[in-house]
C-alpha cells in the first residue's frame, strides 16, 4: 500500500504548485493578450449585487482565488489521505475514488473552456490517482 500512498503524496505536491501558478497568474495584469476592449469593459462596467458594488473583472478573478483555495484544500486532503491509504486501504478507496471523478469531470471541462496548461496539471493530477487507485486494489 505504500505504493497508493506515495502517489498520493506526489498528486497533493502537484496540486499545491498548480495552486501557486494559479495564484500567480492571478495576482498579474490578468490578460495574456494585453489589454483589450473585453477587459477594459470588465474593469469599468460595475453593478450592484448583495449590497455591494462590483465589477465583472472582480467576479473574474474573486472566482480565480476561490479556485486557489480549492486546490490548496485539495493538496492538503491528498496530503492526508496518503497518510490514510498507508494506513487503510478500505478506508481510503472510496477517497480516491471521489477525487478521481472529480478529477476526470475538471478535466473535462478544462479542456472545452479553458487553455492547455491547466489541462496539463490536471492531466498528470488524474494519472496519478488512477495509478492510486490501481497501486490500491
Amino acid at each position: 500500500m505504500k505504493n497508493a500512498a506515495l502517489l498520493l503524496r506526489i498528486t497533493a505536491v502537484i496540486s499545491l504548485l498548480f495552486a501557486v501558478g494559479h495564484t500567480l497568474g492571478g495576482l498579474k495584469s490578468w490578460s495574456p493578450i494585453g489589454e483589450t476592449i473585453v477587459l477594459s469593459d470588465m474593469r469599468t462596467f460595475r453593478f450592484d449585487v448583495g449590497g455591494v458594488n462590483r465589477s465583472y473583472l472582480e467576479f473574474y478573478r474573486g472566482f480565480g482565488f476561490l479556485l486557489t483555495v480549492s486546490l490548496v484544500m485539495q493538496a492538503i486532503l491528498l496530503w492526508q489521505l496518503g497518510g490514510l491509504a498507508k494506513a487503510d486501504r478500505t478506508q481510503a478507496l472510496p477517497f480516491i475514488w471521489t477525487f478521481f471523478v472529480a478529477s476526470v469531470a475538471s478535466g473535462i471541462l478544462t479542456w472545452k473552456f479553458l487553455f492547455p496548461v491547466p489541462v496539463y496539471f490536471g492531466g498528470v493530477v488524474t494519472v496519478c490517482l488512477g495509478l492510486a487507485l490501481l497501486a490500491s486494489r
